[in-house]
């Protein structure tokens, strides 16, 4: 029976999009054909990583998204630079969020040898690259080329083929959304460890920016990480009892803060602790020459008030400061004794930003402690209050530097190639013998820690860098006549001047009362509470991208613990896609609705 390859062309894939090739039989029907389109070109990308996901045992898909693969300058072929491939199309999906293991790896992929083999690469952190692996990468030298690479998200409402993407060719799956959630390193081993990968190359490639005493650290844990794996590559995952234990005593946390009254909140500010001490505060304003300047400072409930003097906080303060919902990221260089605590505070005209100065680290830790609960609406009295000054303190461990003495007895360890560790500018600025004590003495204070504790640390301080999370798109705002900068975090919008790299305004999705996107000029509108209003055309992204952005931050934050296993796919589309009205319940008591039609679409919170 003879057959051949069948050229379709499907109009409603655009103009640009090339002819869909069936292969047909001869006693194949025109229904038949028809069929085989349908099924070649119905699936959108958000369907498609989820299959994805799901293959990979990847759990919470909605974080991820399909990026396309940055342009390399055409080089000889290496015949050293061949890519193994993995087949994966033969193993068998489960439809369940949490699949059953098999000696700590998903059933599907104990069929065989190779599948072990395969889930094994895919769960184990890879070893440090070569130097010069890592500098022939692409690496972007200004928040432009970071934004040029954000241009590059497919659409999730759209199909693979109508966005040019055809058969063998290359995408890359990458966590789009910086909400991970509801990480349990038994389940999440693949996911955990593609978290730290695109973390690390974050690092390596200088897309976000550390300081220098920070880097020495993330070096030291990937020298650690490296280490460990080789000798325990199944570490991520525990006992199953331990695990279910765990699990337990997360459900009775959630239920008892559900049950928590009105009585027992009142009775816990009546005997909230208090925070005094004289701290340096400053408001950096454009053209200011006026530095820190030294008041005494109270900290009650959620707020922080400050005085003149310790004598006169008996009065009015100079002013308080409401933190409940307020934005804190730490400034530190433990080696300098830098200890900033940086606050955005939220306001109607987008978000004032304020800096602490603490004199040491045992009050950096517990004021720094103190923000991070009352940004949550969290008082001083909460149980976590004390965890988190360990947590903070144990950070700053991490950063100090051990006695020579360590490091001279490891200076010799030919194991470690600082250059593998650190960014390219390292590379040019110290010798490797330079580099090598230096990160050996931060590794004597993560040599004890376990692989998980090792990557989730590593995890924690990427979280904590002040730039984390930003997704960064050109923009021409209205009225204005030079482009700008438009920062995407989690929670909320950051106008960046282009010129000078400053923070000009900032607004947070729960003060958004709509957006709008008119698609005939291209160009996305937003209403924020107090009569704010901004609009804004996007010159190096589509603004199609943007709009994904926002509606899948503002998905992300009506996940919940309990509903945690089901994705609300219906809610994703209508929130990142623009479909019929919607209304559904914002974890902040606000109502988001969202109407669309042909030429314009409206969000509103």
């Amino acid at each position: 029976m003879s057959a051949w390859d069948l050229l379709v062309t499907v109009e409603d894939l655009g103009s640009d999009a090339p002819s869909v090739t069936l292969s047909v039989a001869s006693d194949l029907h025109v229904g038949g054909v028809i069929l085989k389109l349908v099924e070649k070109t119905r699936s959108s990308v958000f369907q498609t990583v989820m299959g994805v996901c799901r293959m990979l045992n990847i759990r919470h898909p909605e974080e991820h998204s399909f990026l396309r693969p940055v342009e390399e300058k055409k080089k000889k072929k290496d015949k050293d630079s061949a890519e193994e491939i993995y087949d994966l199309t033969e193993v068998p999906l489960s439809s369940a969020s949490r699949p059953c293991l098999y000696n700590g790896m998903p059933a599907h992929f104990a069929d065989s040898p190779q599948m072990e083999a395969i889930y094994k690469m895919l769960s184990v952190t890879q070893p440090p690259p070569a130097p010069e692996v890592i500098t022939k990468q692409f690496r972007p030298a200004s928040v432009v080329d970071k934004a040029h690479i954000n241009g590059r998200w497919l659409d999730s409402s759209r199909c693979l083929m109508q966005q040019g993407i055809q058969e063998n060719d290359r995408v890359w799956l990458r966590f789009k959304y910086f909400a991970s959630y509801d990480i349990d390193p038994k389940y999440d081993v693949v996911r955990l460890t593609q978290l730290y990968e695109q973390a690390r190359w974050a690092i390596l490639l200088e897309d976000i920016d550390c300081t220098e005493e920070e880097m020495m650290l993330f070096g030291a844990l990937q020298y650690h990480i490296s280490k460990v794996s080789e000798s325990e590559p199944q570490a991520l995952s525990s006992s199953a009892a331990m695990d279910d234990l765990e699990s337990a005593l997360q459900c009775l946390e959630v239920k008892m803060e559900g049950e928590s009254s009105s009585a027992s909140e009142m009775l816990e500010n009546m005997t909230a602790p208090e925070l005094n001490d004289y701290l340096k505060i400053f408001r950096p304003k454009r053209l200011t020459l006026k530095g820190y300047k030294q008041y005494w400072f109270k900290f009650q409930d959620t707020s922080i008030s400050y005085f003149k003097s310790k004598e006169e906080s008996i009065g009015e303060p100079i002013q308080q400061i409401n933190l409940k919902g307020c934005e804190v990221a730490p400034d530190v260089n433990v080696t300098a004794q830098k200890f900033l605590i940086r606050l955005l505070i939220p306001a109607p005209e987008g978000m004032n930003e304020v800096y602490l100065r603490c004199e040491n680290e045992q009050q950096y830790a517990q004021w720094m402690a103190g923000c991070r609960l009352a940004s949550k609406g969290k008082s001083l009295a909460d149980s976590s209050f004390q965890s988190e000054i360990q947590s903070i303190r144990s950070f700053l461990a991490m950063q100090k530097t051990s006695s020579g003495s360590h490091s001279n007895a490891n200076a010799n360890d030919e194991s470690i190639n600082p250059h593998s560790l650190v960014s390219p500018r390292y590379h040019k600025k110290y010798k490797a013998k330079q580099l090598t004590p230096r990160i050996l003495d931060a590794y004597q204070n993560v040599a004890q820690l376990s692989l998980t504790d090792a990557v989730m640390r590593f995890l924690q301080i990427w979280q904590a860098l002040p730039d984390f999370g930003l997704s960064y798109v050109v923009v021409r705002f209205k009225g204005s006549r030079k482009d700008e900068v438009l920062g995407i975090a989690p929670n909320r919008l950051i106008r960046i001047d282009l010129a000078v790299g400053e923070v000009v305004k900032t607004w947070r999705y729960n003060n958004m009362k709509q957006w709008n996107v008119n698609w005939d000029i291209r160009q996305v509108a937003i209403e924020f509470e107090g009569n704010i209003n901004i609009a804004f055309a996007c010159v190096t992204a589509d603004c199609k991208i943007v709009h994904e952005f926002i509606g899948g931050y503002i998905f992300m934050s009506t996940r919940s613990r309990s509903k945690s296993d089901t994705l609300n796919e219906e809610l994703f589309h209508k929130l990142t896609g623009g479909h019929e009205a919607l209304s559904i319940p914002h974890k902040d008591g606000l109502l988001l609705v969202q109407t669309a039609g042909h030429q314009n679409q409206s969000q509103q919170a």
